[in-house]
């Protein structure tokens, strides 16, 4: 199975993700988690990259794409969250797994309003050492400040910042959102209603694979 996870910040991907991740035993694949893979390991494609980001400067589609196609050169399924960003890279992830004479299963598309997911991001926290993700008032650890998990210190990222939210969804009305139309003409676009409890968003985006 290949997918990817579309949806504006503070919809719910990250927690939907690891259900999906364990219910279907595929790897979730963000963006940032390349990113910090080859930075960490010092690739020619990780250095490349830190040259664009030491300069306080994006780093340009062709390096994203290089990385995120050599990372999936031998895997068979995946979850992919945080890429495709743009319709560029969406066409050329398309480019990429048609000259492999395979293709996406769906375009998973969790949808919920934004004053809803103003509320959502503010109160997000993520775990230092592994990533899961947590939330002050909707989904809460055991402990404060605790990963439940692997018992990490959880933080709020920058992004979720009161001050940096709207930013971020403007960003994805007008750089984003065209990926829901590239996907829907490609008839793979599957709609979910995220703004009800994690449970509901659940059975939905679980019945939709498994009918893939």
């Amino acid at each position: 199975m290949k997918l990817i996870l579309l949806g504006p910040p503070g919809a719910g991907k990250g927690t939907q993700a690891a259900d999906v991740v364990d219910r279907y035993n595929i790897p979730h694949i963000s963006t940032g988690d390349i990113f910090r893979k080859n930075l960490r390991e010092e690739t020619p494609l990780g250095k490349k990259a830190k040259e664009y980001m030491d300069k306080g400067e994006l780093v340009p589609d062709e390096v994203t794409i290089a990385m995120v196609e050599d990372l999936l050169k031998d895997m068979d399924s995946y979850m992919l969250d945080g890429f495709p960003r743009t319709v560029a890279q969406a066409e050329a992830l398309d480019k990429f797994l048609s000259a492999r004479n395979e293709k996406l299963d769906v375009a998973l598309c969790i949808n919920a309003d934004y004053s809803l997911l103003v509320k959502r991001i503010v109160g997000r926290r993520m775990c230092k050492d592994c990533s899961q993700t947590y939330h002050t008032e909707f989904h809460p650890p055991k402990k404060d400040g605790v990963c439940d998990k692997c018992g990490g210190q959880l933080y709020q990222r920058d992004d979720d910042k009161e001050e940096t939210v709207q930013k971020r969804l403007d960003e994805y009305e007008s750089k984003t959102k065209p990926l829901i139309e590239y996907y829907e003409k490609k008839n793979i676009l599957k709609n979910v209603d995220g703004s009800r409890s994690v449970e509901e968003v659940s059975k939905d985006i679980f019945k939709i694979l498994d009918e893939c």
